[in-house]
């Protein structure tokens, strides 16, 4: 049986983009019309029955986060859509926004009308140029064939889609530092409480969901929640797009339906096709930077919100960067917290200057000089960041971190005598003699 379910992205390379024409043949907007002869509460219930979990990293179930936004009487509300995929390793929405981004469209749509909302965003990350024209094309014309704008296929109902655009700023994957930006703000993340869903974009209750979340809301509607829940896990429904990169022999973007395992995603030759090379896997980083690193005893948990999370693993973006035998660990730490010094937007001194030290730290295992102490500062800075940084960036920039001491000790031991197992460390130091 094929582990590989094209559902949400079925269209992605079989249709033009922004052609409403095209999506309308492949069954684009049936679920629009469908929603605009329900009740709101009615839709929120089928979200609710599909198990929709948000797939822009947190995992939170969307009917849930639906229903509270509904519950809230203040207006006017809005729609934001995250679309700043900054995440390393991550590049499944870019997928949606270039091959199908009238789906994504068709899901912010059907939730502006849940909520009466008449005003929606796509915050659209600054590196991804070519794509805010192409996604603004497409919003042009489902305006010009009356799937937008005003009075919506001749209803009362009238919905306004804008684009918006970062400065290439990986914070403002954060929701509120997102709707900061909007806002013309400095993309720096708000204190919470109060949420979003109460006080979000100009002060007014704001539903953001991720692009995957959006595109999965069409799917739901028009197949039903309940065949949309047995495609995937008790706890999980649907499917989810897994970005795969790395030394694996076939990366790229595959949606699998969840239950699959995690060795499913990797050596399936339907899927990743194994590692590229003749080298052996190592380890494997999910969910992008701020995620944990997975070993070979995980390799066949099942690929869901449940089963990883009880296995110290999580979902994450559904990035899943693949690391064979030649990989340092202590080097590869080092290249995820370079990365959060350069994107921490400074607010912080936990998140600004923890991760400073522990880069220090790490650099001294390369170097051969750490000491017993070492580990004792290492933990005691992941454990402060994970703690009482501001928000989620520094919550998680030890993630890696952690589940590599956990897992991979013996290297981090073996470096403190100056033995680099993947040999990639001490290879340019002279030796005692000279030599």
């Amino acid at each position: 049986m094929s582990k590989v379910m094209p559902l949400i992205s079925k269209n992605c390379g079989q249709i033009r983009p922004t052609s409403v024409e095209d999506y309308v043949k492949a069954g684009g907007y049936a679920a629009l019309k469908k929603a605009l002869g329900m009740k709101p509460l009615e839709i929120i219930e089928e979200i609710k029955k599909a198990r929709l979990m948000g797939r822009g990293g947190a995992g939170y179930p969307a009917g849930a986060k639906w229903q509270q936004m509904y519950e809230i009487e203040h207006t006017p509300k809005y729609i934001v859509c995250n679309a700043d995929e900054g995440e390393p390793g991550t590049f499944k929405d870019k997928l949606l926004l270039e091959q199908d981004p009238l789906k994504v469209i068709e899901g912010m749509t059907i939730a502006g009308y849940v909520f009466n909302s008449h005003d929606g965003y796509i915050y659209i990350r600054g590196e991804y140029a070519a794509i805010q024209k192409l996604f603004q094309e497409a919003i042009d014309n489902a305006v010009q064939a009356g799937y937008l704008g005003d009075n919506i296929l001749g209803s009362k109902y009238s919905f306004h889609l804008h684009v918006m655009t970062g400065a290439g700023a990986y914070v403002c994957g954060e929701n509120s530092a997102m709707l900061n930006s909007i806002e013309g703000k400095a993309g720096r993340p708000r204190v919470k409480p109060p949420h979003l869903a109460e006080v979000g974009l100009f002060q007014k209750p704001t539903l953001v969901n991720n692009v995957e979340s959006f595109a999965n809301v069409p799917v739901i509607l028009d197949i039903g929640a309940e065949k949309y829940l047995s495609i995937g896990t008790a706890e999980s429904g649907g499917t989810k797009l897994v970005c795969l990169s790395g030394h694996v022999a076939k990366p790229g973007v595959y949606e699998v339906q969840f239950g699959v395992t995690l060795r499913d995603i990797i050596f399936d030759e339907e899927i990743g096709g194994g590692m590229s090379g003749h080298r052996k896997l190592k380890f494997y980083h999910l969910g992008g930077q701020s995620g944990p690193c997975g070993f070979l005893p995980q390799l066949d948990t099942e690929y869901c919100y449940k089963a990883l999370r009880a296995n110290g693993l999580s979902v994450g973006s559904g990035a899943v960067v693949v690391l064979d035998e030649s990989v340092c660990v202590i080097d590869y730490l080092k290249c995820v917290t370079e990365f959060f010094i350069h994107e921490s937007c400074g607010k912080c001194t936990p998140c600004r200057e923890g991760n400073k030290q522990l880069y220090l730290i790490l650099d001294k295992f390369s170097q051969g000089t750490a000491t017993q102490d070492d580990y004792r500062q290492l933990e005691r800075l992941s454990n402060l960041l994970a703690k009482v940084s501001f928000c989620g960036l520094g919550q998680a920039a030890a993630t890696a971190l952690n589940t590599c001491l956990k897992n991979l000790r013996a290297e981090f031991d073996a470096h403190l005598s100056g033995q680099c197992p993947a040999g990639v460390c001490f290879t340019n130091q002279e030796t005692e003699s000279g030599e």
